[in-house]
């Protein structure tokens, strides 16, 4: 292997990014208008979910996290989903309570990362938007 093939620094050090960009660029067919209302209603669900599971039964928390799962994916936001997808095999396994209230607290953890970078993304959107009137 040359030193020409081998990635840059800056590309070793680049981590994911929370959402998907070339995913959701993929799910909205690259409407910018599109995106924004996407990542709008999101935010919006995400917290209508979290607090639907909160102190619900198992068997109500499993089917909120499996809605949760399923708009999570649709974005490309991937630690919530695999955090609601943890949540949704606690709850829908009899999961100790232990298990569920861990799931709950990596799902919160996963929906308050997405939705800051979600609000910086939207930020960025508005502005670009704004630049083309």
């Amino acid at each position: 292997m040359t030193a020409s093939s081998l990635p840059s620094a800056p590309d070793r050090k680049r981590k994911p990014g929370v959402i998907d960009e070339h995913h959701l660029g993929r799910m909205t067919l690259g409407d910018r208008r599109l995106e924004r209302e996407v990542l709008e209603l999101f935010v919006r669900q995400t917290t209508i979910m979290l607090n639907r599971i909160a102190g619900a039964e198992p068997a109500l928390a499993a089917a909120t996290a499996h809605t949760l799962k399923g708009s999570a994916r649709g974005i490309g936001a991937w630690r919530v989903a695999r955090a609601a997808e943890l949540l949704e095999n606690a709850a829908g396994a009899d999961g100790g309570a232990d298990d569920m209230a861990e799931a709950i607290a990596e799902l919160k953890a996963a929906s308050l990362e997405a939705s800051a970078a979600i609000g910086a993304r939207l930020t960025d959107l508005l502005a670009e938007l704004a630049r083309e009137h």
